[in-house]
C-alpha cells in the first residue's frame, strides 16, 4: 500500500518539495535498496535469535520512519526516511514467511497460505491508489505515509497477543563483514549507475560501478568459505530454485518502473488527476489480487513449470500494450496492459515465495523467506533504479532544455509551453523504450525456463522433493 501510494504521489512531491530527478527515484528506491541489503541478514537473525521479537522492533522502526517521512521539509530528509523504513521492512519480510511455514506444514496448504500472503500485497496495491488518491485530493503530500501510523499501532498491539516467539536451530553470530559487503557493493554500484544515467558516463561513474561489483563479488566468494553464510549459493545450483528466485528478481524488476512511469504518464502526459489516475489502477491490481489467491490451484492443475510460462509471456505481452501508448488515447492501452500483465506478476508473487519455503528445511525457512523477498525488494528498486534512468538518458538525448525529467519542465515551464510539448514526446520515448527492454526480458525469461525446466515432471514437486 505504501509503495503503491508513493508512485501515485511523486508528482505531488515533485510540485511540493521539488526534488532533483536524481533525488526523485532514490525518493523511491533507497527503501528497496535498505531492505534488499539487509533482508538476508534479518532473515538469519529471526532464525536464530526469534522472529517475534524482530517483528515487533521492526515495525517500530517502519511506523518511525513513516512520521518522519510525513513530515520531511527537504528531499534529503525524505530520502533519509524512506531509508529508515526500510530498515523497518527488511525485518518484516522474512519473518513473516518463517511463521507462515511453521503453521502449515502441509505443501499445499503451505502454497495457498502463502498464496493468500502474496494476496495481502496485491490487495495493497488496490487499496493504495485509491486511499492515497482521496488523501491527495484533501491534504498535503504527507498525509500517505501516515496511513501506515494506524495499522503500525494495531500490529504492535496484537502481535504480543496472538505470536508466540518462535527460533529456528541456527546457533552462531551473524556475520558482518558479509552484511557490510552486499550493502555497501550494490549501493556503490547503483549510485554509479544513477550518476551515469544523470550527468554522462565518466571517470566517477565508472569507477564507483567496478568499485560495486567488485564488492559484491567479494561478498559471493565469501558465501562459499562460511560454514554458516548469510546467502546459500548451493540452493541456486538447483534449476527449479534458481529459475523462481530469477522470476521474483526480474518480475518486480519489470513492475516497479512500469508502475513509477506510467503514474507519470497518466498525469504528466496525459493530465489526469491523482483520483482517475488511481482509479486506471484498480482493474489491474484486482486481477493480480486475483491471481495471487488462484495461483497454487493453477499449480495443482498445470504444475509450476506451466505456471511459469503463463507468469513470464503475460508480463512480457502486457509490457508491449504500453508500445502504444501517446498523448491522447494511452489510457486504454494502461488499464489493459496492467490486467494483462497482472496474471504474471499474481504468479510470481505467491509461486516465488513458496518455491523458496518449500526447498528448504524448517529452520532455514526464514533464510530462504529472505532470499525470495530479497529477489522482490532488490528487483524492486533496481528496476526503478536502471530502468528509471534509462527513460532518463532517452528523455535528455530527445528533449532540448536543460531539464532531465517532464516534472522539471513542468515546474520550470508550465503545461501550455512548447517546452512542455517536446517533453512529452521525451518522456514518451524514454517510457516506450523501458517498456521495450521490460517485454525483452520477460520474453527472455520464458524461453530461459523452456529450456532449463522439463517438460515431463511437475516442478512444485521436484522442489519438494529436493528440501527431503
Amino acid at each position: 500500500m505504501d509503495g503503491s501510494i508513493l508512485f501515485l504521489a511523486m508528482p505531488s512531491i515533485n510540485e511540493a518539495i521539488r526534488p532533483t530527478t536524481d533525488q526523485a527515484l532514490w525518493i523511491l528506491d533507497i527503501y528497496g535498496f535498505a531492505v534488499g541489503s539487509l533482508l538476508i541478514t534479518f532473515g538469519n537473525l529471526g532464525d536464530r535469535f526469534g522472529r517475534k521479537r524482530l517483528l515487533l522492533i521492526g515495525a517500530t522502526v517502519f511506523g518511525i520512519g513513516s512520521l518522519c517521512g510525513a513530515l520531511s521539509p527537504t528531499p534529503e530528509l525524505l530520502i533519509v526516511s524512506r531509508a529508515l523504513m526500510g530498515l523497518g521492512g527488511a525485518t518484516l519480510l522474512p519473518s513473516c514467511l518463517a511463521v507462515i511455514s511453521e503453521l502449515f506444514q502441509n505443501p499445499a496448504q503451505r502454497a495457498r497460505a502463502i498464496g493468500i500472503f502474496a494476496a495481502t500485497f496485491a490487495a495493497g496495491f488496490v487499496i493504495g491508489p485509491i486511499v492515497g488518491g482521496v488523501l491527495l485530493n484533501h491534504f498535503w503530500w504527507g498525509s500517505v505515509f501516515l496511513i501506515n501510523i494506524p495499522v503500525i499501532v494495531l500490529f504492535l498491539c496484537l502481535a504480543p497477543v496472538l505470536l508466540k516467539e518462535v527460533h529456528g536451530s541456527r546457533p552462531g553470530k551473524v556475520d558482518l563483514l558479509s552484511v557490510a559487503l552486499s550493502a555497501v557493493g550494490l549501493l556503490v554500484a547503483i549510485y554509479g549507475v544513477k550518476h551515469a544515467a544523470s550527468y554522462g558516463i565518466d571517470g566517477q561513474s565508472a569507477v564507483m560501478i567496478a568499485a560495486g561489483a567488485a564488492l559484491f563479488i567479494a561478498f559471493l566468494r565469501r558465501q562459499k568459505r562460511l560454514q554458516l553464510p548469510l546467502l546459500d549459493i548451493g540452493l541456486f545450483k538447483e534449476h527449479v530454485f534458481a529459475v523462481a528466485i530469477l522470476t521474483g528478481l526480474l518480475s518486480l524488476f519489470v513492475w516497479s518502473a512500469a508502475a513509477y512511469l506510467s503514474m507519470n504518464y497518466l498525469q504528466s502526459v496525459l493530465g489526469l488527476s491523482v483520483f482517475t489516475a488511481a482509479l486506471l489502477a484498480i482493474p489491474g491490481a484486482s486481477i493480480l489480487t486475483l491471481s495471487c489467491v488462484l495461483t497454487p490451484r493453477l499449480v495443482e492443475r498445470v504444475g509450476a513449470r506451466k505456471a511459469l510460462l503463463i507468469c513470464h509471456f503475460s508480463m512480457g505481452l502486457g509490457m508491449l500494450l504500453l508500445l502504444f501508448t501517446d498523448d491522447a488515447t494511452g489510457a486504454v492501452f494502461y488499464v489493459a496492459s496492467t490486467m494483462v500483465a497482472g496474471v504474471g506478476f499474481g504468479i510470481s508473487f505467491s509461486l516465488v515465495a513458496d518455491t523458496a519455503v518449500g526447498a528448504v528445511p524448517e529452520s532455514r525457512a526464514g533464510s530462504a523467506g529472505a532470499i525470495a523477498e530479497t529477489s522482490n525488494e532488490i528487483g524492486n528498486a533496481l528496476g526503478i533504479a536502471l530502468l528509471g534512468s534509462l527513460a532518463t538518458v532517452v528523455f535528455r538525448a530527445s528533449y532540448d532544455g536543460e531539464e532531465s525529467g517532464i516534472g522539471e519542465v513542468v515546474d520550470r515551464h508550465g503545461t501550455g509551453s512548447a517546452a512542455f510539448e517536446q517533453a512529452q514526446s521525451a518522456f514518451l520515448a524514454g517510457f516506450h523504450s523501458v517498456a521495450a527492454v521490460a517485454a525483452v526480458i520477460c520474453i527472455g525469461l520464458g524461453i530461459l525456463t523452456i529450456r532449463w525446466l522439463p517438460k515431463t515432471s511437475d516442478t512444485h514437486d521436484q522442489v519438494q522433493s529436493s528440501s527431503v
